[in-house]
């Protein structure tokens, strides 16, 4: 018998006795035969069609592996999979007769093996109570691989792709089943996994013949895939399995890059970008000029961008200025990071990613340079989605005016108060100044100042001369200052809020910050329950007497909510509210509800969703701490020792400090 004779049976009869009988393994290859046209679907029996809106068998979890009903569903989904892969390599034999011999001999012994799986398939399938058709089949290998122009597009979708994915698949619901006591269809499993490693491996040696020269695999892999197909489909929903994969013949290289990539399976994601700078970004832009960072800025962006890890989900996407290295995603991964998919904005243009449809764009903050950056995905957002597109925000919601207009609703509303002065000319600075002079140290602050930066510190008996040209400078940047008393802290913490599409402000947490004596962002530090390890005074002051917790949860989102109503009404995202308790002269405590609102992520947001995702399993009510260090300030050698041992230490080191210009993120973990 002739291969064509082989393939033409199994792809156009509808007879699944006829398609599942095997050719013999002698088949010559003499007469391969004119290339046929595309056919729409292979030939099937009635109720074995392939329809476009199959339904999907879900896996069953491990504590239904026991349930026939369930295993039967599973293997009803795996049987239509392997059905396919064998009425695909039918379809290669017929579609290009001129391959080489060897590449076509290949196929033709694969064509076989996957006829016999899905015999094994429908035995198993048999035994659970399932008859074959008697579930929806969906087309989805059909639709992605049949339209293949080239033997290569065969190998990279087909070999490379699924059944690389099958690696992981395969061999961990073996063992599974096992564990379970069903030997039979372990065995099962077990050889088709012992098979799916020869197909992969004769993929790989024809990838390699064809693949443009001087490209490495991982590179021309990733080439040789348009959306939706992607590299991170040749993963399987199961245990990344590096041996399967060095057996098939993929170097290290290779099996490295795939281990700590990532697409989203089926949700549409949401695009994070991390634009820190946006207060320097809005003060260029009110004071007419055009923001060009310095060194520190563009290295604060440069090195802190994958703090997007944090907040997204392992199906979105990051955009990013540059691709992390493959090492430090997979110490990431190590550390107990769900990784999401990784896009540069040099990639934002290509063909693959331009096509995409997008569940939302969500920048650090939605400042001029957010939106100039995301404009280029805004036509690919998906309706009804709460993370639109949107236009820069009103510079108000990056100044400290914004803060000091909730500060005063609240006091007008009945709490105590002991905010500052919000000033747009030098003469209300003066005034400001002196007044608050007469009660001691004044507190200084830029209007688009951020993290400590823009403070200056006024004593009680420093002449106005002193700090004039300061006042000036920073009028001309910021357009405003803020002028309030120098407080004795005790604790900095912060309240964090989203705001969703509809208006409706929801408390996400809150946080201890810490800060040095002039404001400047140190670290937050994350608790199960917020509060703990305060000393006693402290925390009868907040929870008894200031009532801190009904007053972060309520009043301040019914206030916030009024107050977004006024300056920002389509607003959705994150907030946050800085806020510190200090001590009087007298020594008493007392609360400032309101020391800054930031509209934007926050560090403390940052360090929440962190403690959220990178908890040790045996401590997860351990409490930790989110720093940022100058990588200047530390020994060269800091973070030079193995993963392993740093996660050992309670210490996980958020970006490469191999690659970090100036600052470096971890993650600790406390006692």
């Amino acid at each position: 018998m002739e291969m064509r004779e082989a393939a033409e049976r199994l792809l156009f009869s509808s007879s699944l006795e006829e398609k599942l009988a095997l050719g013999p393994e002698s088949a010559t290859d003499d007469s391969p035969g004119p290339q046929i046209l595309l056919p729409d679907a292979p030939g099937r029996p009635d109720e074995l069609r392939i329809q476009a809106k199959g339904v999907r068998a879900e896996f069953p979890g491990v504590n239904k592996l026991d349930d026939d009903r369930e295993r039967g569903k599973m293997l009803h989904f795996l049987a239509n999979h392997e059905l396919l892969a064998a009425e695909l390599m039918a379809l290669v034999l017929l579609r290009f007769p001129t391959a080489p011999k060897a590449y076509r001999a290949g196929v033709y012994e694969a064509m076989r093996e996957e006829q016999m799986h899905t015999l094994m398939y429908l035995r198993r399938m048999k035994d659970c109570g399932i008859h074959f058709g008697e579930l929806p089949l969906n087309d989805y290998f059909w639709r992605l691989i049949a339209p293949m122009e080239t033997p290569m597009d065969f190998v990279t979708r087909l070999n490379l792709t699924f059944e690389q994915a099958n690696l992981d698949f395969s061999k961990h619901y073996a063992g599974l089943f096992r564990q379970v006591g069903d030997t039979g269809t372990a065995a099962v499993l077990e050889k088709i996994y012992l098979d799916e490693i020869g197909h992969v491996g004769h993929g790989v040696k024809w990838f390699r013949k064809w693949k443009a020269e001087g490209e490495t695999d991982w590179q021309a892999f990733g080439k040789s895939l348009t959306f939706p197909l992607a590299p991170a489909k040749a993963k399987g929903i199961a245990p990344f399995n590096a041996e399967g994969r060095r057996l098939a013949g993929f170097d290290d290289d290779f099996i490295a890059h795939l281990e700590v990539c990532e697409q989203s399976r089926g949700r549409t994601p949401v695009l994070h970008w991390f634009n820190a700078n946006a207060e320097s970004q809005v003060a260029a832009a009110v004071s007419g000029k055009r923001f060009d960072g310095n060194k520190m800025e563009r290295a604060l962006e440069a090195d802190l961008e994958m703090l997007t890890f944090a907040w997204c989900r392992r199906d979105d996407i990051v955009l990013l200025r540059q691709q992390p290295g493959k090492e430090h995603l997979a110490r990431l991964q190590e550390a107990g990071i769900r990784l999401p998919e990784v896009v540069t904005i040099d990639a934002m243009e290509h063909e693959d990613f331009a096509g995409r449809k997008l569940g939302g764009v969500r920048p650090w903050a939605w400042s001029p340079d957010a939106s100039a950056q995301l404009a280029t995905v805004a036509d690919r957002i998906s309706n009804n989605v709460p993370w639109q597109w949107r236009k820069p925000l009103p510079p108000i919601c990056f100044s400290k005016e914004l803060g000091n207009r909730l500060e005063l609703q609240l006091e007008q509303e009945g709490a105590v108060q002991v905010g500052g002065v919000f000033c747009l000319s030098v003469d209300a600075v003066v005034e400001a100044l002196v007044a608050a002079q007469q009660n001691g140290n004044v507190l200084l602050k830029a209007a688009h100042a951020c993290a400590g930066r823009g403070h200056r510190k006024v004593l009680q008996n420093d002449p106005l001369e002193e700090h004039q040209a300061w006042i000036e400078k920073m009028l001309r940047h910021h357009g405003g200052l803020v002028v309030e008393p120098w407080l004795d802290r005790v604790l900095d913490f912060s309240s964090l809020y989203e705001i969703n599409a509809e208006g409706k402000v929801q408390h996400v947490g809150m946080t201890r910050m810490e800060n040095d004596r002039q404001g400047r962002f140190l670290g937050t530090v994350v608790h199960h329950k917020w509060g703990s390890d305060l000393e006693p005074d402290l925390r009868e002051f907040l929870f008894r007497e200031s009532k801190v917790m009904p007053f972060y949860r309520q009043e301040i989102p019914a206030a916030l909510t009024q107050l977004f109503s006024e300056i920002a009404p389509d607003y959705s995202g994150p907030v946050g509210v800085d806020a510190m308790v200090f001590r009087h002269p007298d020594g008493r405590l007392g609360l400032r509800h309101v020391v800054e609102l930031n509209v934007r992520m926050t560090m403390g947001r940052v360090a929440l969703e962190l403690f959220r995702k990178l908890h040790l399993k045996k401590e997860q009510s351990c409490p930790g701490r989110f720093r940022i260090l100058r990588k200047n300030k530390l020994p060269a050698d800091a973070f030079l020792t193995g993963h392993s041992q740093l996660i050992h230490n309670r210490r996980v080191v958020l970006n490469d400090p191999n690659t970090a210009q100036a600052f470096i993120a971890v993650w600790e973990y406390l006692d």
